[in-house]
């Protein structure tokens, strides 16, 4: 089309040109009659077998219809018209074959057709819009008169008319479209806002909090169905706001005093704007006055005129008696938990004297013992061996003892707490242990420990019995090596994680967290109990590490024991960390 044809229109970018080219609603749809009927004439008019209707999209041509071959869609790189449709001009060449612009395209070469006359009119729209172009070409050489470019460029404005017309039709097919949603929007506004409002009436008539509302002039206009039970009355909206706290029976919160007018939670709503969680009571002509939160609020429409106020009171009569029950549970419970703490204390300063007084009379047996087994030194063997058992059944008897009296004692009420350097504990305790642990051929390894407040004799009693049931349960005929370590733990706290890792037989995992129970001492994990026969029971008393735990528990922290990595038993234990500055 000659370029008269978009003259003064603004160029359009790419992002335009396709938005305007897509909201014809062409691409990819069959052609109407009269773009055929155009196409057609257009063939006629040139004197030539064919003639199409291209569309350029962003990477394709659409012969959208064609005349004297099957259209279809290719790539916009090898279309023709591609090339200058943007430049608002008629297109006209004799031969194609021996135009340098299209010598090499795939329509002229023979790899898609073979065009030798060929002549574009582009379709522009007024807007400047590109949106394609209407071709005519043979597969021969020749040569369009003026005459007959200038009824094909009539032939492009009867196409842009009709573009245009389309464009008119979807446009207002779009605007029906989105009328008939506003509408549909609206009618479902509508229906939600009848559904909401029947709904709104429904909870009202169905929760069980009562619903009171005003008028701006503090007169009454809505009683949901538990304020008219409540008050065993509706609202009156003839009643002044003087009268409503007479008239509807409104207390003070201790049941007793009149409310007065100026109180009433809903009349402050209004003139305080809002109100909440003010109790009160409703007295009652049945004899069963009701206690009740009230929280309510002013409204306003959105040009601040005032509409009036809204109160919501929750029935909290039941919740009154209980916590009146709570309080009187509580004392009973705070009594009751300090005789039993006085029990408790009683009975941990019993165990501690039982286990001291018992170990009297066994260190007297203990060295009688010793004494015979002295005198039968040469003496038969059998009296030997009976002397012998009785010496270890009264060491163990005076193990179990020192175990109790430990126990008793990590029950004991805690002493103050004091930053003391675990450390010196741990180098303390490997002291009183240096006799079993060179015994046992045992290797003790205590890497750096921090300072911590803790009760400094508790737990160093603690390191102790770790160490020397690390020690008491190591593998027969192997070396023992026992590591004391700690580490920060950011999780517990800021405070520490200590661990004493041993490479003995370990614990069977079911069995790690029996191991901190009163008297329970389980087979190591190496020996795998027969079926049926319940867990194997080694040697010990079962109170170690239940002190330990006691211990723990008492600052605070909390033990629990893992596998060493390689083997063995790991317990691990937290203490909380020195504060800081």
């Amino acid at each position: 089309m000659s370029s008269d044809v978009a003259a003064g229109a603004v160029p359009r970018t790419e992002e335009q040109r396709l938005a305007a080219l897509h909201l014809l609603g062409l691409l990819d749809a069959p052609a109407d009659d009269e773009l055929q009927s155009v196409v057609r004439v257009a063939a006629a008019v040139a004197g030539v077998p064919f003639a199409t209707l291209n569309l350029i999209d962003a990477d394709r041509q659409c012969q959208l219809t064609s005349t004297g071959f099957e259209g279809s869609t290719s790539a916009r790189a090898d279309s023709m018209c591609a090339l200058h449709f943007e430049e608002g001009r008629t297109v006209h060449v004799a031969d194609a074959s021996l135009d340098p612009r299209y010598a090499h395209n795939p329509w002229v070469d023979g790899r898609i057709g073979a065009v030798r006359l060929y002549a574009s009119v582009p379709l522009v729209t007024v807007d400047g819009d590109a949106l394609g172009s209407l071709c005519v070409f043979d597969t021969r050489p020749g040569h369009l008169s003026a005459a007959q470019l200038e009824r094909l460029e009539d032939l492009g404005r009867v196409l842009l008319a009709l573009f245009e017309r389309q464009r008119q039709v979807r446009t207002t097919e779009a605007a029906h479209e989105e009328v008939q949603r506003q509408r549909r929007v609206a009618d479902a506004a509508l229906a939600a806002l009848e559904e909401r409002t029947e709904l709104v009436e429904a909870v009202l008539d169905t929760i069980d909090v009562a619903v009171v509302a005003a008028g701006p002039d503090g007169r009454l206009t809505l009683f949901n169905r538990s304020a008219q039970q409540w008050h065993e009355m509706d609202a009156d909206p003839t009643a002044a706001p003087e009268e409503h706290a007479a008239r509807y029976a409104l207390l003070e919160a201790d049941g007793v005093t009149p409310m007065a007018a100026e109180r009433v939670p809903l009349h402050r709503a209004l003139h305080e704007g809002e109100v909440v969680s003010e109790e009160m009571v409703i007295a009652s002509l049945n004899g069963h006055p009701r206690t009740v939160l009230a929280s309510g609020r002013a409204m306003a429409r959105s040009d601040g005129a005032p509409l009036g106020a809204v109160v919501v009171m929750s029935d909290v009569t039941a919740a009154r008696e209980h916590t009146r029950a709570l309080e009187e549970l509580h004392a009973e419970l705070a009594e009751r938990g300090a005789e039993l703490e006085r029990s408790n204390t009683e009975l941990a300063r019993f165990a501690a004297v039982a286990s001291h007084d018992l170990r009297a009379p066994l260190t007297v047996v203990d060295g009688y013992l010793e004494l015979l087994e002295d005198e039968l030194a040469d003496g038969p063997a059998l009296q030997s061996g009976w002397v012998a058992a009785g010496r270890r059944g009264v060491r163990r008897m005076l193990h179990l003892t020192s175990s109790l009296l430990d126990y008793a004692a990590a029950g004991a009420p805690a002493r103050p707490l004091e930053l003391t350097d675990v450390a010196e504990l741990a180098r303390e305790a490997l002291s009183d242990l240096a006799a079993t642990v060179e015994e046992a051929g045992a290797v003790v390894e205590v890497g750096p420990l921090p300072s911590v407040p803790c009760d400094p004799v508790a737990v160093r009693q603690l390191l102790q019995n770790l160490v020397a049931n690390a020690v008491h349960h190591r593998r027969p005929g192997r070396a023992c090596r026992v590591v004391v370590s700690a580490r920060p733990a950011a999780d517990e706290g800021g405070g520490w994680v200590f661990s004493v890792a041993d490479d003995g037989p370990g614990v069977l995992p079911e069995d790690r967290a029996r191991v901190f129970e009163v008297f329970t001492s389980l087979a190591p994990a190496h020996e795998a109990a027969p079926t049926g026969a319940g867990p194997r029971r080694s040697a010990g008393h079962g109170l170690g590490l239940a002190t330990c735990q006691r211990v723990v528990e008492r600052h605070g922290g909390r033990v629990w024991l893992e596998e060493t990595p390689g083997g063995g038993a790991t317990v691990l234990f937290t203490l909380a960390g020195a504060p800081t500055a």
